[in-house]
């Protein structure tokens, strides 16, 4: 799942993503994503950190508080220091400053395989 409140960029996200063999379900924003998610739903999350109601970081702990498993990364503009720590306090296990798709690209398969 990808959860950008840019539906533009989820747009970008969803062809880039499909182009490397991956079949994602994209939400902009933290309650459209809650109404999507379901036990073992998905095999990775990608959260963007600055979404509509709500923060990535939050929409972070929320999934880690019922699945410690699935692997959770921030592709995020947000590169402050201190948010990136946030995103690794909540449970992310990466965190990729946008728009660089080639460490995107090896996170999801550092994550996923």
């Amino acid at each position: 799942m990808v959860v950008d409140d840019d539906e533009d960029f989820g747009e970008i996200m969803r062809i880039w993503l499909r182009t490397n063999g991956h079949e994602p379900t994209i939400a902009t924003s933290v309650p459209d994503a809650l109404d999507q998610i379901a036990p073992g739903g998905f095999a990775l999350y990608i959260l963007d950190n600055c979404l509509g109601q709500g923060s990535g970081i939050d929409l972070c702990e929320r999934i880690r508080a019922s699945d410690s498993h699935t692997p959770i990364m921030f592709y995020s503009a947000v590169d402050l220091k201190t948010e990136i720590q946030k995103g690794f306090d909540a449970g992310a296990q990466a965190y990729i400053v946008k728009p660089d798709f080639e460490q995107l690209e090896q996170a999801i398969g550092r994550l996923i395989h």
